[in-house]
């Protein structure tokens, strides 16, 4: 039971460490040698950029990009001593947590959500799901949506689910009233009971406002510099410097070897300019 004990004190949320590690945390590599996508102890590393030169690192104990935006943005700030004026980062920091987050912040957030370009894409083609609950008509007055066969599909009530995060999310339940014999049934949910969907009315608040924004002159503008920003740092540093692995163990120690490498970037970016 003592080891057990010791073990959860090391594991704290995490699923995983590594015993010759212990605060690094067992991921699947991308660009693995084998190419088979083994598990390696290591560490999720973030990264800010402007025009190419490296801004802010933070070092992550975690797999999701998602859980590590919220103290990547405070660490800034911290170092800093003030906030970022925009904000732009893939579909992997995109959640309810994280654009609330900015929204509180104040910081105009050019942040994508999973299913984003999907969108965009279904879009151009006319493609739509009218089964999907976005596409289902809401009544705000009554507060009831309406499946595609017409049928009222009447307010449940509420609850709230914690992330691991721990933050708070509230869902809105409806159910339809008769889904048997309906002729769109197989189509419509695989449930053996009357259709029941989950809105989210904050996040989907918060979605709308952040497709606004991407798909704003300046948004298209920010999406198209993220690739050719961002992504070209990680290049030079893993291919041009050759680094992709790191040499020390322990976050403190693998905290200062990133940062010698983030130095040694900007300098060479800087070099290049003169």
């Amino acid at each position: 039971m003592a080891k057990y004990q010791q073990q959860e004190a090391i594991l704290k949320q995490r699923n995983s460490y590594s015993k010759t590690d212990t605060d690094a945390t067992f991921m699947r590599m991308k660009d693995d040698h084998m190419q088979n996508g083994q598990l390696k102890p290591a560490y999720n590393v973030q990264a800010s950029t402007n025009n190419q030169y490296l801004t802010n690192y933070t070092l992550a104990q975690t797999t999701a990009d998602t859980t590590t935006l919220k103290d990547h943005i405070n660490n800034h700030i911290e170092n800093y001593k003030q906030k970022p004026e925009t904000l732009t980062a893939d579909a992997g920091y995109g959640s309810e947590e994280n654009y609330t987050d900015l929204e509180d912040k104040e910081i105009t957030a050019y942040v994508k959500y999973n299913y984003f370009h999907k969108e965009q894409k279904d879009k151009k083609k006319g493609k739509s799901n009218p089964f999907h609950p976005d596409q289902l008509y809401y009544n705000q007055q009554t507060d009831t949506y309406y499946c595609p066969m017409g049928q009222a599909m009447t307010y449940l009530g509420s609850y709230q689910k914690k992330t691991k995060n721990g933050f708070s999310q509230e869902l809105h339940r409806y159910q339809a009233q008769n889904c048997d014999g309906c002729p769109l049934r197989s189509r419509c949910h695989k449930s053996k009971h009357n259709r029941i969907i989950e809105r989210n009315y904050n996040l989907i608040r918060l979605k709308s406002k952040a497709r606004k924004l991407l798909l704003s002159e300046q948004g298209v503008a920010k999406r198209k510099q993220r690739c050719w920003d961002v992504e070209a740092v990680f290049g030079n540093i893993k291919h041009n410097m050759n680094f992709k692995r790191f040499m020390l163990r322990g976050i403190g120690k693998v905290n200062v070897e990133i940062g010698l490498v983030a130095m040694a970037h900007n300098l060479k970016k800087y070099s290049l300019t003169l």
